[in-house]
């Protein structure tokens, strides 16, 4: 039987693809996003869209009151790394001072059981590989320190208030779905698939491969080719996840805050991200290597078994082809503004 289920954030990235697979699964499904940094029309592909922010409890409060949610998704939180060091202010606000708000107005109305949108950067530079749910959390951003800051609360709440919850902790997530009909649009785009597509796309639009704006930081870590090792999980692989984790949810009712990391158990390079977007498109796509950036762990690579075996689930597109084949369909049909993202970007690779 179909649950009312709220997702905040879900006119952005994930949100809007785990809404709509909600919808298809029989689900009813209300989005509520700010649209600060989310898409109007990639929401209303999933779902009914109302506009609000997660910190506005007087506009919270009616919501719940009118529909009676059994369920929450909670995608609305702020995500760039170097954005949470320059500013730490909004992301303690929104990602920790609107969640408690979220809680509470859960609370209010008896809803009790939470999926949460965490992250693997709550783990900072990890101290084992691959990283374990039981590896120290030690994040090195105001960003992962928020995300383990909601961590906390979550599990203080299900001591005090029998407050029911999964936190799901990412790693890259990547590609867009298979169809073609939703996927991936940030403003700015920092994350290195995208934008390693974005200069395929500028090539093929006749730009010179040599005026490439894409940039390698660095070439000397201690890995396999010297660049940073990273694990990709597809979009659709992670909206599954979530899936199966409101299902134990309803399996499990009395099993309080769990944790589980969501990757694939692989790891590619930069290059090897590279060179398979160059097979992809069929495009020479080229690069500048420039330095390090400050706190960038050489390898973050999941141990998702906890989370294969309690959720019953695995990756239907593991391999990372599949997850740049979804993009490449995506971004050859929705292709960015070249020159205004490049601008932006040439320094996020």
């Amino acid at each position: 039987m179909g649950k009312k289920i709220l997702v905040t954030g879900g006119a952005g990235y994930i949100g809007s693809h785990m809404a709509r697979l909600l919808k298809a699964d029989g689900h009813d499904v209300i989005i509520y996003d700010n649209l600060g940094r989310g898409n109007a029309d990639a929401a209303n592909l999933s779902a009914t869209l109302i506009e609000g922010d997660i910190a506005d409890k007087a506009r919270l409060s009616p919501l719940f009151q009118h529909f009676r949610f059994d369920a929450v998704f909670h995608f609305a939180g702020l995500a760039y790394v170097s954005e949470s060091v320059s500013s730490p202010d909004i992301y303690y606000q929104n990602n920790v001072a609107g969640t408690l708000n979220l809680l509470d107005t859960m609370r209010d109305f008896n809803v009790n059981q939470l999926v949460f949108s965490s992250t693997c950067a709550t783990y900072g530079i990890p101290n084992q590989l691959p990283i374990t749910e039981a590896t120290p959390q030690k994040p090195i951003n105001p960003y992962g320190q928020s995300k383990l800051m909601v961590e906390q609360m979550l599990k203080d709440y299900a001591t005090a208030y029998n407050f029911r919850s999964i936190a799901l902790r990412y790693f890259n997530a990547a590609g867009s779905a298979e169809d073609g009909s939703l996927g991936e649009r940030h403003s700015p785009e920092t994350h290195l698939l995208p934008l390693v597509l974005f200069e395929a796309l500028r090539i093929e639009n006749g730009g010179n491969p040599e005026d490439t704006a894409l940039r390698v930081f660095g070439d000397d870590f201690d890995t396999r080719d010297g660049t940073c090792i990273r694990d990709y999980i597809h979009v659709t692989d992670l909206c599954t996840a979530h899936q199966a984790a409101l299902q134990r949810m309803l399996n499990l009712p009395d099993a309080g805050a769990e944790q589980f990391n969501l990757g694939t158990n692989k790891g590619y390079t930069v290059l090897e991200v590279i060179e398979a977007c160059r097979k992809i498109t069929g495009i020479n796509i080229q690069y500048k290597i420039a330095a390090r950036r400050d706190g960038d762990p050489p390898e973050l690579v999941a141990d998702a078994n906890l989370a294969m075996q309690a959720l019953d689930w695995k990756p239907a597109y593991p391999d990372i082809e599949q997850s740049l084949q979804h993009a490449w369909d995506w971004f050859s049909k929705n292709p960015p503004e070249y020159d205004q993202n490049i601008k932006r970007n040439q320094w996020a690779a």
